[in-house]
């Protein structure tokens, strides 16, 4: 029997992208929602934890529960509690619903404190929501970080567990239909080469593996610095700094020279670091999981024009 050609990332329908903070989570998933359109695929992109990073990602105004439009071909979207809530109600318990729901907001917070799974359970609901009605190609999902993923990615399963008749069983049944199915929905985990991101991104693919039944498609090291030099350049940049030709070139072009050489040294060191970093987290990877580079930008690491240069930069690696 033939094995089945593997499924392109973004022609899933559902994208989590999650990572450790700081490493560039948020950019990822709105240069994947850029590549995406650039396909012609209809994209939607969520923030999950609205903070607005998303919406300074896109160069945007202030995001709503309600979809806009963000670049040519993608809306992007924030959750809260209670528009996720009353879009909720109104949609599944049919309940009409003309007034604020801040009262019974309030008290959903209360519920979810005490019962973990309430509040991620509106949020994934409300992207699967989106895929199964087909509104959209894709949906990609700014989501909780690398601490909190499995959390929100396995709450339907642990309601399900919990509640064994009645609608909200059906709700969540429809739920883990499309998560756990792979050619629905990946997981996308972001981090850099760098010891600490890469040892929790590690450990986060152990989690995930042992406790939700969510495909992981793929993991994006970000900022990956270039190769600098040749080794034959490295080999001269070393003799330079030795006694006798470091004197040499002091007396013939001072000793701003040797400063030049001294920071591509300390430049070649700190590759050198990365890139041992970056062989780590290959060697810890499954064999069949892609590692996407993404290059360090050198210039503003987000706006707009960073996420074009990273979609650019994804691009090549998928193609």
């Amino acid at each position: 029997m033939t094995a089945a050609a593997p499924i392109e990332l973004l022609d899933r329908r559902l994208i989590f992208v999650t990572g450790k903070g700081g490493v560039g989570k948020t950019t990822i998933a709105a240069a994947l929602g850029v590549l995406a359109a650039s396909r012609g695929k209809r994209v939607l992109v969520c923030e999950v934890d609205a903070k607005g990073s998303l919406a300074a990602a896109f160069e945007s105004g202030p995001l709503r529960f309600q979809p806009g439009r963000v670049h040519p071909g993608i809306d992007a979207m924030a959750m809260n509690t209670e528009d996720s809530l009353r879009e909720y109600l109104k949609l599944v318990v049919r309940l009409p619903l003309a007034a604020r729901l801040g009262p019974l907001a309030r008290t959903l917070d209360f519920v979810a404190d005490a019962a973990p799974g309430v509040r991620e359970i509106l949020t994934v609901g409300k992207v699967c929501y989106e895929v199964r009605e087909d509104h959209y190609d894709c949906v990609i999902v700014d989501a909780a970080a690398s601490g909190h993923i499995v959390g929100q990615l396995s709450a339907p399963w642990a309601i399900n567990e919990l509640v064994q008749v009645g609608m909200v069983r059906d709700q969540t049944r429809w739920m883990t239909e499309i998560l756990g199915d792979p050619t629905q929905t990946s997981v996308v985990v972001v981090t850099n080469p760098e010891e600490l991101p890469v040892a929790e991104t590690l450990e986060l693919l152990d989690r995930l593996a042992a406790s939700v039944p969510v495909d992981v498609a793929a993991v994006v090291a970000n900022r990956v610095l270039p190769e600098l030099f040749t080794h034959e350049e490295e080999a001269v940049f070393r003799r330079l700094r030795e006694r006798e030709p470091r004197r040499a070139l002091v007396s013939r072009a001072g000793r701003d020279a040797v400063a030049v050489f001294e920071a591509a040294a300390l430049a070649v060191a700190f590759r050198r670091d990365k890139a041992s970093n970056l062989a780590d987290l290959q060697e810890g990877l499954p064999a069949t999981m892609p590692l996407l580079l993404v290059p360090e930008l050198f210039a503003r690491s987000h706006g707009a024009r960073a996420v074009s240069k990273v979609a650019e930069a994804l691009g090549d690696e998928l193609a």
